[in-house]
C-alpha cells in the first residue's frame, strides 16, 4: 500500500469509493462504543471476512451500512477480495497475512478519523 495520502488521494478520484461518508447513527456508534471497540470490531472483520484465502461469500460480505467500519470498508476499497486484488494488487486465493490484516486496519482506522473530524 501506498502512504495513507496517496491511498486516499486516489480514492477520491473515484465517484463510487468518494460517495461514502459516515451517517449520523455511525458517529453515534462510534461515541456511544469509543475508537478502541470500533478497531477491535476492524479486526475482526477483516480477519474473519477478508483475510480467508477464500472468503464466505466474496463480494457480498461486506454490507453497504450498518457500522461504520462495513462504511469505511467500501470507501477504501477493502470490502472484498476482488476490490483488494484491483486497487491494492492483494493476490486472491491467497490468505492475508497479519501484516496485510493490520495494515488494512490501519487505513480504516485512519478513513474513519478523518470522517470524524470532517464537517457534517
Amino acid at each position: 500500500m501506498a502512504t495513507l495520502e496517496a491511498t486516499f488521494a486516489r480514492l477520491n478520484q473515484s465517484p463510487f469509493r468518494s460517495r461514502f461518508h459516515l451517517s449520523e447513527k455511525d458517529r453515534q456508534l462510534i461515541a456511544a462504543k469509543g475508537m478502541a471497540v470500533i478497531r477491535a470490531h476492524a479486526i475482526d472483520f477483516v480477519k474473519t471476512r477478508l483475510a480467508p484465502a477464500e472468503p464466505r461469500n466474496d463480494g457480498k460480505q461486506t454490507p453497504l451500512r450498518g457500522h461504520p467500519v462495513f462504511v469505511a470498508q467500501h470507501a477504501c476499497a477493502c470490502c472484498c477480495r476482488g476490490c483488494l486484488q484491483k486497487w491494492y494488487h492483494v493476490p486472491m486465493g491467497i490468505e492475508l497475512s497479519e501484516d496485510q490484516q493490520t495494515r488494512i486496519v490501519k487505513l480504516l482506522m485512519a478513513w474513519i478519523e478523518r470522517e470524524l473530524s470532517r464537517a457534517r
